[in-house]
């Protein structure tokens, strides 16, 4: 009985202890975006804020230009997802099918494969096609999602076969079916995955890096290594201004739809 509120004391001083040390980082950013150079590495209650660094960050790269790249890219990404995810789940979730489950057995293959170890076949592929260097050959190679797939069809065969049988017979089609009573039953996961996919491929670095050398299409994960790596030596003001600048939609979202963000994977049974 004693060992109870012990153990459950230290549970929650390990618990705080972890979250400040995830914290100390965009700490350390915060001050150091707001604060003027010289007062990057020591802490002064009463030295002034400046928005300087920010404008100076600005300025010295094309950050309009990254910035557009990635909502292009992770909205294009997604639709993809999306589209490509549902009809497959709903073929693999209510349709019989020679080869059915060796295809979804593919699908889960897929899921232990890291996505890395098929950088130098899928640049292989985007230099064959002539796509090298464009937000197409970024986003090409995640737009059929193993995730998604297993995600949605696991979601779509809880779906009550009643509701399928009664629309097929008001006279509804299998896209029908598909777009008037799986998807919207489907919405908190959708939800769900979607807030994955945009923060997976927001901070997506290696295959970016590879695939471009161009400002034209550079997602802001690039742009920012780009602009950190100078000759001229580092300045922690700058470059922390631009990391939160390139971070603060992510952040900012997250705190708008945490509830949803939580609700959403305890609904879609996410363990």
């Amino acid at each position: 009985m004693r060992s109870g509120p012990v153990s459950h004391w230290l549970e929650t001083i390990g618990a705080w202890l972890l979250a400040l040390l995830w914290l100390l980082p965009l700490a350390y950013a915060l001050w150091t975006a707001f604060h003027p150079p010289e007062f990057s590495t020591r802490f002064e209650l009463a030295a002034p804020l400046t928005l300087q660094n920010f404008v100076n960050a600005w300025g010295a790269a094309p950050f309009a230009r990254y910035f557009l790249n990635t909502v292009l890219l992770v909205t294009m990404i997604l639709a993809a997802q999306l589209v490509l995810a549902t009809l497959a789940a709903y073929a693999f979730a209510r349709f019989t099918f020679r080869g059915r489950d060796f295809m979804f057995f593919l699908v889960l293959l897929q899921l232990m494969v890291m996505p890395d170890v098929l950088i130098v076949e899928n640049y292989r592929t985007m230099n064959q096609l002539g796509l090298r260097d464009t937000l197409l050959a970024i986003g090409l190679p995640y737009f059929a999602s193993a995730f998604g797939i297993f995600l949605l069809r696991q979601t779509f065969k809880t779906v009550p076969m009643e509701l399928d049988d009664a629309a097929r017979m008001e006279g509804a089609s299998a896209l029908q079916v598909l777009l008037k009573v799986y998807v919207p039953l489907a919405r908190p996961v959708y939800l769900a995955y979607a807030l994955v996919s945009v923060s997976h491929h927001w901070n997506n670095f290696l295959w970016p890096l590879i695939i471009t050398n161009s400002v034209e299409s550079r997602p802001l994960t690039v742009g920012l290594q780009v602009f950190s790596s100078t000759d001229q030596g580092v300045d922690w003001s700058i470059i922390t201004a631009a990391t939160l600048m390139t971070s603060a939609p992510l952040l900012v979202g997250f705190l708008l739809f945490q509830r949803q963000f939580v609700q959403s994977f305890m609904r879609a049974g996410i363990r």
